[in-house]
């Protein structure tokens, strides 16, 4: 295996990455200027998400206590709305505002990173000649018949209607290329490589697997192992039988899924290894830290027979199929807002154009524009005006400080830094501002020239048990709209998607403690470290379809947010009545005079639709 790609870098505007993009502490915005390239973001490579230069101003105010001093001139004329955070929150409600609020009114929107979006990030790539594209972070509309209004009128202003991708994406593509979810037993862990069918988080039969113990059996693990794993796949037992449905619920309520499975199940710890982390992508932390309760709505083995009356998560049965997807994921939402936003910033007029439309960065913060978006700005201090009429933003670009003035100011960005930047904010609202943990997470696209190691293995998406670095990768979504087609066939280059979670598993600790460590570990992560893990994986699990990194590997780009997922409450630690509805949530983004909270945290639910509710709460509020 080699210790780096040899792959000659590309220019950022081809999507390819530069050797500064690896471990360079130079920000993007001075490796564009070094290199005499047009600003655009999205084409950038290497460490995305939280950048260098996105954040340094902010933890050297919340860490080290820096303070910074105010100008002597205001910058700009008074503006009717400052919104701080450039993320579908914070776009969704310079949009709300402008339309609500009446013509003439002026807004700007300040963000740290030097792309808009927050975590929805379009990677795009050119490879032998082909654009490509990803999702750098959140990915799709989650069931978007289940909105409420004001989400549902807000996509629908933006031209977006959900029932058009069904027929954007491709159903029958994995059946149509025999592509089934595969397990990845690692050398390092197992002795040796090998990448099997996988039963641990799909049923058999979802991937037409009738002879459960032939595959089980070639599992690198012990007999007792295997045969505790196929009476967990073939059997239906009820393990809490006799309680009733009540005592169930509250059992399972306080104990883990990995501890249900040993002491409920009795299944080995290798099994329980196996099984640990199959849903980490979706909470960013595994079946230690998560109840047994949770596991019967994800409809994890071992739970069928227990016949709870409990909904599954998000809908079970009943739910929308996982389709509502664009090809670079909800970056195309934040894409839509800034079109709107920014008259002439992106060609077009409809959800199918603006996927390989080329937006002009050069046009977001015209002095002329109605609403303005102006990037790596990064809040420092948010204050009311002596006479309580006003609102004062400073905040740090390009290593000066700056102030704008705004009627009403709505906070857009990540709640812990809130405290930080706004003195006002009461004593009991900054302690249930400090209640939750958001969950570290990096997003990983994988330019590769073609998938033919794929098809010969015959996966489309492989889980890792136990992994150091992505512990689920795959094919990316076969989506292809306005213009842009997804790779027919293996022989044709296409974008791999990778999802690492920091976590310390096994060790006694709960959700918090393991985002905090993880947070810790992957701030300490450079580029080459992502790069070296990405590479072993893929030889590892694909060696045996003929994949050969130094060859197929075009380019990489690692999205990575040490703030990533809202906080969402966790039946196995947070009280048995906080939901979205009610908790701590609801007094952190109380309304302070004329600044108000917008964020998917002060909703306390990880989804787009959170973000567009919490924007036109705040809006509301103002208005």
């Amino acid at each position: 295996m080699p210790d780096k790609l040899d792959i000659t870098r590309r220019d950022f505007l081809n999507g390819v990455a530069l050797s500064l993009a690896a471990g360079t502490t130079l920000s993007p915005l001075e490796i564009l200027a070094a290199t005499n390239s047009r600003y655009y973001p999205p084409a950038l490579t290497g460490m995305r998400g939280s950048h260098a230069g996105s954040f340094e101003v902010m933890h050297s105010l919340a860490m080290q206590g820096a303070k910074f001093l105010r100008p002597e001139k205001r910058r700009d004329s008074i503006y009717d709305l400052v919104v701080v955070g450039g993320g579908i929150s914070g776009l969704a409600a310079a949009k709300l505002f402008r339309d609500q609020a009446g013509d003439g009114k002026r807004v700007l929107v300040l963000d740290n990173h030097d792309d808009f979006g927050g975590h929805a990030k379009r990677n795009e790539f050119v490879i032998d000649g082909r654009t490509l594209l990803c999702h750098g972070g959140s990915q799709s509309l989650e069931s978007p018949g289940r909105y409420s209004a004001q989400s549902k009128q807000l996509l629908q202003d933006l031209g977006v209607e959900p029932q058009r991708f069904y027929d954007y994406y491709d159903l029958k593509f994995r059946d149509r290329h025999d592509l089934r979810s595969a397990i990845y037993f690692s050398a390092k862990d197992y002795g040796r490589d090998l990448t099997l069918p996988n039963l641990v988080d799909s049923a058999p039969e979802e991937q037409g697997i009738e002879d459960v113990e032939s595959v089980v059996a070639a599992y690198p693990i012990s007999a007792e192992s295997r045969a505790a794993l196929i009476s967990l796949l073939r059997n239906n037992t009820d393990y809490l039988a006799p309680l009733t449905q009540a005592q169930k619920t509250e059992r399972l309520r306080g104990i883990s899924y990995v501890e249900f499975l040993r002491a409920h199940v009795g299944v080995t710890d290798e099994v329980v290894t196996i099984m640990r982390d199959s849903k980490k992508g979706y909470w960013g932390f595994g079946w230690d830290a998560l109840s047994a309760l949770e596991a019967v709505r994800m409809e994890m083995l071992g739970t069928y027979g227990l016949r709870l009356d409990i909904n599954a998560r998000r809908g079970g049965a009943e739910e929308e199929p996982y389709i509502f997807h664009f090809p670079d994921g909800n970056a195309s939402v934040a894409r839509l807002l800034v079109r709107d936003l920014v008259p002439g910033s992106a060609p077009g007029s409809t959800m199918d154009d603006i996927v390989l439309a080329q937006l002009d960065y050069s046009l977001l913060d015209r002095p002329g524009n109605e609403v303005r978006i102006r990037l790596n700005a990064t809040a420092v201090d948010v204050a009311h005006t002596a006479d309580q009429k006003h609102v004062d933003v400073l905040y740090v670009r390009d290593g000066a400080v700056e102030q704008v003035r705004g009627r009403h100011v709505i906070l857009a960005c990540y709640n812990m830094v809130i405290p930080h930047i706004c003195a006002e904010l009461p004593a009991e609202q900054r302690k249930a501002i400090s209640y939750p943990e958001k969950t570290p997470l990096a997003y990983i696209s994988i330019a590769i020239r073609n998938w033919r190691a794929f098809k010969n293995l015959g996966v489309g998406q492989i889980y890792q048990p136990n992994a150091e670095f992505m512990y689920s990768f795959g094919l990316d979504f076969p989506v292809s709209m306005g213009g842009y087609q997804y790779a027919s066939s293996p022989d044709e280059p296409t974008v791999l998607h990778g999802t690492f979670a920091p976590t310390l598993p096994g060790q006694g600790l709960n959700q918090k403690q393991q985002h905090r460590a993880g947070r810790s570990r992957m701030l300490q992560m450079s580029f080459d470290d992502f790069e070296q893990g990405i590479i072993a994986q893929l030889d590892g699990a694909l060696g045996g379809g003929g994949f050969d990194s130094s060859r197929d590997i075009a380019a990489i780009t690692v999205n990575r947010w040490p703030h990533g997922y809202a906080y969402e409450y966790n039946d196995l630690y947070d009280p048995p009545e906080y939901s979205p509805q009610n908790g701590p949530h609801i007094a952190a983004r109380a309304q302070i005079g004329r600044i108000s909270i917008a964020n998917s945290d002060s909703s306390a639910y990880a989804f787009v639709d959170a973000a567009i509710d919490a924007a036109a709460r705040a809006v509301a509020e103002q208005l």
